[in-house]
């Protein structure tokens, strides 16, 4: 489809970032200036024709967003029952139009009443702390990774971060094979939202999450353990300190936590026997 001919052309969220002018004020005179921006839009997600929930997002990979938010919000089972997206233009936004199985679609409706929700919000259609706080199901143990692994995924995730370069106001997330190849990388202002775009790629792909690694450029807190636990993944890296619930809820799963990733060093809260250290290897 050529730009021109974008449902979305109209509300200028054709493109993950725009130019925009502005007046930089200092002790000298107030000058003009140009600078790119992040674009945020209202997704809303609409399954089976019923509203479930809008979140603030970066209109880029939206498809993604669809799969994985499904999956990881517990909507569907597995992201096969993602039957159909559809990206349509609403009056002041987005709408993705999913289809899934009635019984799901059934399930989701006598849970959810469709909330508004901020950027990337992590609590996206449920009403009680119970559904907030869902432990998910304990995660395999088939994954082993050295500590450079970790470094190397580090350094390409913050190298592929184009938008961000230009913006400085969007979160990253990333999956590694356990070589530390980083394999998929998605940009969104939600860090919720990138990662339920990393693995909703992982998904349309036909890649297991539990091959490899997240690693994220945001806190870890407890919400973004739940969503990679969900698809199965045993190892969550993330750049940011993470919260005590994170820690709790990632042993709990069985999910190693590395948190606080500053070129070479890390810190591993729970699960540290999935990481091969320098010491162990040397021994």
């Amino acid at each position: 489809m050529a730009v021109t001919d974008d449902p979305l052309v109209g509300l200028g969220y054709t493109q993950p970032s725009a130019e925009r002018s502005f007046v930089r004020l200092s002790d000298d005179a107030p000058a003009e200036l140009r600078a790119v921006v992040a674009e945020e839009v209202p997704v809303a997600f609409i399954y089976n024709g019923r509203a479930h929930v809008v979140v603030m997002a970066t209109p880029a990979n939206l498809e993604d967003l669809a799969v994985g938010f499904s999956r990881t919000e517990g909507i569907v089972g597995d992201a096969s029952h993602v039957e159909r997206v559809d990206v349509v233009r609403a009056s002041h936004g987005i709408e993705l139009q999913i289809q899934i199985p009635a019984s799901d679609a059934e399930l989701l409706r006598d849970r959810a009443r469709g909330l508004v929700s901020r950027t990337g919000c992590g609590l996206c259609g449920v009403e009680n702390i119970d559904d907030a706080l869902r432990v998910p199901v304990h995660v395999g143990r088939a994954l082993v990774v050295e500590q450079d692994a970790i470094w190397r995924a580090s350094a390409e995730l913050s190298r592929l971060q184009t938008l961000n370069d230009e913006t400085k106001a969007v979160h990253a997330a990333g999956w590694s094979t356990a070589d530390g190849v980083l394999h998929v990388m998605r940009e969104d202002v939600g860090r919720h939202n990138a990662l339920d775009k990393v693995l909703g790629a992982l998904a349309r792909e036909g890649k297991r999450p539990n091959d490899g690694f997240i690693i994220v450029t945001s806190r870890a807190s407890y919400e973004m353990v739940q969503k990679a636990a969900t698809c199965g993944v045993e190892l969550l890296a993330a750049i940011s300190r993470p919260t005590g619930l994170a820690i709790r809820f990632a042993d709990a799963a069985g999910v190693t936590l590395v948190a606080l990733v500053r070129g070479r060093t890390a810190n591993v809260y729970c699960r540290p026997e999935r990481i091969i250290t320098t010491l162990s290897s040397r021994a």
